[in-house]
Protein backbone atom coordinates (compact mmCIF):
# COMPACT_ATOMS: atom_id res chain seq x y z
CA UNK A 1 0.00 0.00 0.00
CA UNK A 2 1.00 3.60 -0.72
CA UNK A 3 -0.23 7.08 -0.24
CA UNK A 4 -1.66 7.95 -3.35
CA UNK A 5 -2.87 11.84 -3.01
CA UNK A 6 -4.77 14.40 -0.59
CA UNK A 7 -8.43 15.48 -2.28
CA UNK A 8 -8.81 19.60 -1.44
CA UNK A 9 -11.97 21.70 -2.90
CA UNK A 10 -11.22 24.50 -4.36
CA UNK A 11 -13.31 27.78 -4.98
CA UNK A 12 -11.23 29.12 -8.15
CA UNK A 13 -8.92 26.04 -9.88
CA UNK A 14 -6.86 28.72 -11.93
CA UNK A 15 -5.89 30.51 -8.62
CA UNK A 16 -5.05 27.37 -6.97
CA UNK A 17 -3.01 25.40 -9.95
CA UNK A 18 -0.91 28.98 -9.79
CA UNK A 19 -0.77 28.53 -6.09
CA UNK A 20 0.61 24.60 -6.37
CA UNK A 21 2.87 25.71 -9.39
CA UNK A 22 4.07 29.21 -9.21
CA UNK A 23 4.49 29.53 -5.60
CA UNK A 24 4.96 25.94 -4.20
CA UNK A 25 7.02 25.01 -7.22
CA UNK A 26 4.64 22.04 -7.72
CA UNK A 27 3.95 20.78 -11.32
CA UNK A 28 0.61 20.06 -12.94
CA UNK A 29 0.88 16.83 -13.56
CA UNK A 30 -2.23 16.01 -15.38
CA UNK A 31 -6.23 17.84 -15.65
CA UNK A 32 -9.20 16.62 -16.97
CA UNK A 33 -12.82 17.58 -17.11
CA UNK A 34 -15.72 15.68 -16.16
CA UNK A 35 -18.73 17.48 -18.07
CA UNK A 36 -21.54 15.49 -17.23
CA UNK A 37 -20.57 15.43 -13.32
CA UNK A 38 -20.20 19.29 -13.97
CA UNK A 39 -16.57 19.65 -12.01
CA UNK A 40 -12.73 19.36 -13.41
CA UNK A 41 -9.91 17.79 -11.38
CA UNK A 42 -6.44 18.85 -11.51
CA UNK A 43 -2.91 16.72 -9.82
CA UNK A 44 -0.10 18.76 -8.93
CA UNK A 45 2.84 17.10 -7.10
CA UNK A 46 6.63 17.49 -6.67
CA UNK A 47 7.06 14.30 -8.78
CA UNK A 48 5.28 11.70 -11.13
CA UNK A 49 2.41 9.66 -9.60
CA UNK A 50 3.61 6.66 -10.26
CA UNK A 51 6.31 7.24 -7.00
CA UNK A 52 4.79 10.07 -4.86
CA UNK A 53 1.66 11.44 -3.53
CA UNK A 54 0.09 13.99 -5.23
CA UNK A 55 -2.35 16.79 -4.24
CA UNK A 56 -5.40 17.15 -6.21
CA UNK A 57 -7.36 19.75 -6.89
CA UNK A 58 -11.42 19.35 -7.14
CA UNK A 59 -13.30 22.34 -8.70
CA UNK A 60 -16.55 21.86 -8.62
CA UNK A 61 -18.55 24.07 -11.27
CA UNK A 62 -21.22 24.88 -9.28
CA UNK A 63 -20.09 25.86 -5.74
CA UNK A 64 -18.44 29.07 -5.06
CA UNK A 65 -16.99 28.68 -1.55
CA UNK A 66 -16.29 26.39 1.08
CA UNK A 67 -16.31 25.90 4.85
CA UNK A 68 -13.25 24.57 5.85
CA UNK A 69 -13.90 21.44 8.36
CA UNK A 70 -12.31 21.70 11.69
CA UNK A 71 -11.18 18.85 11.86
CA UNK A 72 -8.21 18.70 8.76
CA UNK A 73 -5.31 19.99 10.08
CA UNK A 74 -2.21 20.59 7.15
CA UNK A 75 -0.90 19.08 4.32
CA UNK A 76 3.20 19.13 5.37
CA UNK A 77 5.79 19.34 3.06
CA UNK A 78 9.71 18.57 3.71
CA UNK A 79 12.14 21.94 2.79
CA UNK A 80 15.97 21.70 3.00
CA UNK A 81 15.85 25.20 4.60
CA UNK A 82 12.22 26.30 5.64
CA UNK A 83 13.28 30.21 6.21
CA UNK A 84 14.62 30.68 3.01
CA UNK A 85 11.50 28.70 1.27
CA UNK A 86 9.48 31.25 3.55
CA UNK A 87 11.16 34.31 1.62
CA UNK A 88 10.66 32.62 -1.80
CA UNK A 89 7.66 32.03 -1.15
CA UNK A 90 6.18 35.36 0.03
CA UNK A 91 8.65 36.90 -3.32
CA UNK A 92 5.95 34.75 -5.53
CA UNK A 93 3.08 35.89 -3.54
CA UNK A 94 2.12 33.75 -1.29
CA UNK A 95 1.23 34.02 2.65
CA UNK A 96 3.74 32.92 5.18
CA UNK A 97 1.23 32.31 8.19
CA UNK A 98 3.45 31.27 10.63
CA UNK A 99 7.15 32.26 9.66
CA UNK A 100 10.21 29.57 10.21
CA UNK A 101 11.45 28.75 13.58
CA UNK A 102 11.68 25.75 16.15
CA UNK A 103 8.11 24.31 16.78
CA UNK A 104 7.21 24.47 20.36
CA UNK A 105 8.22 22.58 23.06
CA UNK A 106 10.44 21.27 20.40
CA UNK A 107 13.44 21.64 17.75
CA UNK A 108 11.88 21.11 14.25
CA UNK A 109 12.29 24.44 12.18
CA UNK A 110 8.56 24.28 10.95
CA UNK A 111 6.34 27.53 9.75
CA UNK A 112 2.97 27.33 7.58
CA UNK A 113 1.71 28.51 4.65
CA UNK A 114 -1.84 29.19 3.40
CA UNK A 115 -3.34 28.22 -0.12
CA UNK A 116 -6.01 30.70 -1.48
CA UNK A 117 -8.93 28.60 -0.35
CA UNK A 118 -7.41 28.89 3.10
CA UNK A 119 -5.71 25.21 3.58
CA UNK A 120 -2.40 25.05 5.45
CA UNK A 121 0.99 23.97 4.75
CA UNK A 122 3.40 23.21 7.15
CA UNK A 123 6.86 23.53 5.60
CA UNK A 124 9.15 21.00 7.78
CA UNK A 125 12.50 21.81 7.22
CA UNK A 126 14.78 18.83 6.82
CA UNK A 127 16.76 17.63 10.01
CA UNK A 128 20.31 17.67 9.49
Amino acid sequence: MRLLHTMLRVANLESSISFYTEVMGMKLLRQHEVTEGRFTLAFVGYGDEENSATIELTHNWDTSDYQLGDAFGHIAIEVSDAYRTCDLIRQRGGNVVRDAGPMMHGTTVIAFVEDPDGYKLELVQTKI
